[in-house]
């Protein structure tokens, strides 16, 4: 019996009982490419059926980080489409230590930060909670470990170069070798590259050949 087929209808459980503000996807994670079999409220991220897995769950496949967890809770994700910052929680469903698949909960609550910005304006000047730490979520500036997610695999690897790259001036054509092996130890980390077709992907964003990228993934591996 597939373990995961018990998964999808608590999907739809959790997604009418937590509310219109809280994303449930399942992932089958041994198709990385096509990996969410069901989903509840996707709009929050503006995925659907058959979307891959995300940059966190390839970094936790790759490092095998899942054996030594069951599951993770309030950490950040980026949506590439929506652009939102969430807040997720995510469960490893293993088989006999295996992992099979991930079932992921995502909360939006943007609607909440903004009636909270409102309320401290009606008790504070402007210039006050500028200077303060009233901090609305669309103020929070994603880090290279916010988790990101995408409704295609072109979608999370521009997402992560531009997290990488946040702040910088410099275009992807711009970037030195040195930068660009950079970037892609950084999606190789994030595990990216055992997603189909990543490193064509990769390379066109980076503005560079296939070859070339291949040849930074072997330099990384030797070192």
């Amino acid at each position: 019996m597939n373990i995961l087929n018990q998964y999808i209808k608590l999907v739809e459980f959790l997604g009418q009982t937590l509310g219109p503000d809280y994303e449930i996807a399942l992932h089958d994670v041994r198709d990385n490419e096509n990996s969410i079999i069901a989903i509840a409220n996707g709009h929050i991220t503006g995925r659907g059926l058959g979307s891959p897995i995300t940059s966190k769950s390839a970094q936790v496949i790759e490092k095998k980080e899942y054996l030594s967890m069951d599951f993770e809770s309030n950490f950040n994700t980026v949506s590439s489409i929506t652009n939102k910052l969430l807040r997720s929680s995510t469960l490893y469903i293993k088989d006999n230590n295996e992992l099979i698949g991930i079932l992921c909960i995502n909360f939006d609550d943007s609607k909440y930060s903004d009636i909270s910005k409102q309320i401290m304006e009606l008790c504070h000047p402007h210039d006050l909670i500028g200077r303060s730490s009233f901090e609305a979520i669309d103020e929070i500036i994603p880090s290279t470990e916010s988790d990101i997610s995408g409704s295609s695999i072109q979608e999370v690897a521009r997402a992560t170069i531009d997290t990488i790259l946040q702040g910088s001036p410099i275009p992807p054509d711009r970037l030195t070798k040195d930068e660009k092996l950079e970037i892609v130890k950084a999606l190789d980390d994030k595990g990216l590259f055992r997603l189909k077709d990543s490193v064509q992907i990769v390379a066109k964003l980076l503005h560079s050949s296939e070859a070339t990228i291949y040849r930074y993934l072997n330099s990384i591996k030797k070192s």
